[in-house]
């Protein structure tokens, strides 16, 4: 586990996935067999290394990326994202499975280099998708498996909250994040998990329309030194969606820093159709149906009476629904297992790529572009 001192590479995949897998004593396979995991730490850092071994009581813990590599059975990665091409490709040439955060890369070149090469070496390769299974998520896609929507019209998704400056109270998020030659920004780290659930919930993403933002120019680090913000902090998005059956959809996504949440959950989609529509975020979902669909009347002069929320049902989960990353974890180490490919590999992460550097060509050019066919 690669980069696991990080925050995301600790907290969602080491203690939230992989020892709760291996607490509960492995995944169950279908034909009943149950597999194993056995995390080996890597890192920079031996000290914190060692701390974490010691914390979680991990065994395997070593600085050294390249022997960890030749002794894995599978490789992940949630190192920098500039780091991360070099170390993908070193697995997949020694033929293991891998599992990676995104983005897969800085540049598409490189992404569609690393999918390319996932082909050539047959490999099982994962990429996280961790919002598809979201328990909101997982209602709304139901919901459109259903057909409860009939023809769907849009998406409306708002994401994101206050990220202080750091000057009077620390900063939520690393300061790494608003250097662009860092490799931060809102658009690179937000429009490839947009692509996957815009893809996982509706179809085809065809075109990109986006206007990026540094709201925010002047914030302080871990240190406290002041700094510039160099990179777009908020990024506001339309794109052209085809769903499988060839209907057109207008997604709008809004992603930023800078906003204050007056919303129910950090993120927010929702879907409207000729029969129904529903508001998903990161656990609850609720619906209206045609209907039961009430017919507002504008008239400004008078206080709003439609009790609008209250109209609205919660969609049950009808199962057991847990954390979406070790849910991913799960599903990948399955297939890696049987050495069958996953569904969500590096072509999927290319695309993401894809559309961020479109959607940043966008805001500069000012224009709509056109999303080509990433053929291998």
């Amino acid at each position: 586990m690669n980069g696991v001192t990080g925050r995301m590479g600790y907290r969602q995949h080491l203690v939230r996935s992989i020892l709760p897998i291996r607490d509960q004593g492995g995944v169950t396979l279908p034909d009943g067999s149950r597999v194993q995991v056995e995390p080996v730490l890597v890192g920079r850092n031996a000290d914190k290394l060692k701390e974490l071994a010691t914390l979680h009581d991990v065994e395997h813990w070593t600085t050294d990326l390249d022997t960890a590599i030749a002794d894995a059975d599978i490789v992940f990665d949630a190192a920098m994202t500039n780091l991360r091409p070099a170390t993908l490709a070193k697995a997949m040439r020694q033929g293991k499975h891998v599992y990676t955060e995104k983005p897969t890369a800085e540049t598409l070149t490189e992404a569609i280099e690393l999918a390319q090469l996932q082909a050539e070496t047959g490999v099982t390769v994962g990429v996280v998708h961790d919002k598809l299974y979201l328990p909101g998520l997982v209602k709304l896609r139901r919901l459109v498996d259903e057909g409860f929507f009939g023809r769907i019209l849009s998406l409306r998704g708002e994401f994101g909250y206050w990220v202080f400056e750091g000057d009077s109270q620390p900063a939520q998020r690393p300061s790494w994040n608003y250097r662009k030659e860092d490799g931060g920004g809102m658009t690179t780290d937000m429009f490839c998990h947009w692509n996957y659930v815009l893809e996982g919930i509706l179809g085809q993403v065809k075109t990109v329309t986006a206007k990026t933002v540094t709201h925010i120019p002047t914030r302080w680090d871990e240190r406290g030194t002041e700094y510039a913000a160099t990179a777009d902090d908020a990024a506001y998005g339309i794109f052209d969606v085809t769903t499988p059956g060839g209907d057109d959809v207008v997604a709008q996504i809004n992603s930023s820093w800078a906003v204050r949440v007056f919303r129910d959950e950090l993120v927010e989609f929702q879907v409207d159709g000729t029969h129904g529509s529903a508001v998903a975020g990161l656990r609850e979902c609720r619906a209206q149906h045609r209907s039961h669909t009430p017919k507002p009347v504008w008239n400004p002069d008078l206080p709003v009476t439609e009790p609008f929320r209250d109209q609205w049902l919660d969609v049950p989960a009808n199962g057991d629904l847990d954390n979406g990353f070790k849910l991913q974890w799960e599903e990948f180490l399955a297939d890696a297992v049987a050495g069958r490919p996953h569904r969500y590999d590096l072509l999927s992460a290319a695309r993401g790529v894809q559309l961020a550097e479109l959607g940043l060509q966008s805001s500069a050019e000012g224009r709509r572009l056109d999303i080509p066919e990433i053929v291998l």
